[in-house]
């Protein structure tokens, strides 16, 4: 895989193991030339307001995606037509990368709306970046300049102007019922009077998580809905897989401060984001939830959508450990948080994958050892068949898991302090094969982890100052 500009924008070289162009790629790509954003629209009707898109393949296949917003519990809500113009389509623009990578249409022919050059070329950054591990795993060569260009139809009327809004200083704060949003939860969910959770397609760990919050009565619930045309398409062998997530639900969360009301959009969202997947290169998993997509995607919303809108990852100062530790101090939602993506759909722990391990390790140093039994059910230090995910998190394999998980310091540093923790002749499996592959390096102390600080984010100074009188109550607690 060839990246010709590199976030820093230098050019540089990053990954070319593979010889040759993935060649389903150029047969799909000549096959259907030109990917459509044919229409979108919008209506209200028993509470519910649906938003709609119509995109298509050089008029052979089309999809018709949809996000209905559930409005029951806002009596007065009324929206400005160009207001709402202006977010559906970029929430539009946000949605259709999860149907162009089918086949990786060299055009995208736009014909509700003509942008210019600075917006075009700030799309085509987040979405080149954004599919760096779909490219990456189906071995695709592009780059930025090659992998697709906008086009416009002739009678495009000008994007819509920016708008302003007259906000409460409150937060939203999105849930996706993992331990990150709960720490922003049990922070700020008691700051201000009319926090609202947000939640994109619902489960049972996410209502866990605002129950015990007690935001039960304050949720603004998404239901984004997967056209199907795309999921046969993936039966049938067009390409498929990771896209950036994080940066559409950046802007169903625009969408969410109109409704609200609310100005503060809060993520959680951690410095460690911004680590590659792959050492060395520019693809990471997480690139939506990175810093630098977190600044392109402040100045975008001000310049184009709504000035009036503070979009910010509270969580960003703090790395996995310190995430991990304030957490802890978290027990009413020790039995209601899950970070496994495999057992999602069952609200469970599949105790087997690579976020499962993560947020065992992350979490041994702070619980004891029947606490996490409590939370997993067993204890994943001693099943040997996870050593390879090992080996993955503590960057022992040429590649970090696909998955949202910390650093490789964070990770060794945990399983350095475990490992001291434990008595010699009851080291469990996995940390024996820990001390094995890592015998002669030495870790950053978990007491300097716990004392870090990333200057990089934000945050205001009131919001700063909150985050940091937390973590060091927990530090006094914990060093």
């Amino acid at each position: 895989m060839v990246f010709t500009e590199s976030n820093n924008k230098k050019n540089t070289i990053v990954h070319m193991t593979r010889l040759s162009m993935n060649k389903k790629f150029e047969q799909l790509r000549k096959h259907y030339p030109v990917f459509t954003f044919e229409d979108l629209g919008w209506d209200m009707k028993d509470k519910i307001l649906t938003l709609r898109f119509h995109f298509h393949l050089d008029n052979q296949i089309h999809f018709y995606p949809e996000h209905a917003i559930d409005l029951k519990g806002f009596p007065n809500v009324e929206f400005e037509e160009e207001m709402m113009k202006n977010l559906v389509f970029h929430l539009g623009m946000a949605e259709l990368v999860s149907y162009w990578k089918a086949t990786c249409s060299p055009v995208v022919y736009i014909k509700s709306f003509r942008m210019n050059t600075i917006q075009a070329n700030w799309w085509k950054k987040l979405y080149y970046h954004g599919l760096g591990e779909f490219f990456y795993l189906n071995q695709i060569e592009t780059s930025l300049h090659e992998f697709m260009s906008f086009s416009y139809d002739k009678w495009a009327r000008s994007f819509p102007m920016p708008f302003r809004l007259n906000l409460k200083d409150d937060f939203i704060i999105p849930v996706g019922g993992g331990k990150d949003s709960v720490v922003t939860l049990s922070i700020l969910g008691a700051t201000s009077p009319s926090t609202y959770a947000l939640v994109v397609n619902q489960r049972e760990a996410t209502r866990q998580c605002i129950k015990a919050a007690g935001l039960q009565k304050r949720v603004l619930e998404v239901k984004r809905t997967i056209h199907p045309t795309l999921l046969e398409l993936n039966e049938k062998g067009f390409l498929n897989g990771h896209t950036p997530f994080s940066s559409l639900l950046a802007f169903v969360s625009l969408m969410a401060s109109a409704i609200t009301g609310n100005r503060n959009i809060a993520l959680s969202n951690e410095s460690s984001a911004n680590e590659a997947t792959i050492p060395g290169t520019d693809i990471n998993h997480q690139y939506s939830k990175s810093y630098e997509f977190e600044q392109d995607f402040r100045w975008y919303a001000s310049k184009f959508i709504c000035p009036d809108i503070n979009y910010f990852s509270f969580l960003r100062p703090l790395n996995e450990l310190q995430i991990a530790a304030l957490f802890s101090k978290n027990q009413e939602y020790f039995n209601a948080f899950k970070s496994c993506n495999v057992g999602s759909k069952t609200d469970t722990w599949c105790c087997n994958c690579s976020k499962c391990l993560f947020t065992f390790i992350m979490l041994s140093p702070f619980l004891e050892k029947s606490v996490m039994k409590q939370i997993f059910s067993e204890d994943l230090l001693e099943k040997e068949n996870l050593k390879p995910v090992l080996e993955q998190l503590a960057g022992a394999a040429k590649e970090k898991p696909f998955e949202c998980v910390g650093t490789i310091n964070e990770v060794n540093s945990a399983l350095g302090h475990l490992c001291k923790n434990y008595p010699e002749n009851e080291l469990p499996a996995l940390l024996q094969h820990f001390r094995k592959i890592t015998a002669g390096i030495s870790f950053t102390p978990i007491k300097k982890e716990l004392e870090y600080w990333n200057v990089f984010h934000s945050l205001s100074a009131d919001l700063e100052k909150i985050l940091k009188d937390r973590l060091k109550m927990v530090q006094q607690q914990i060093l």
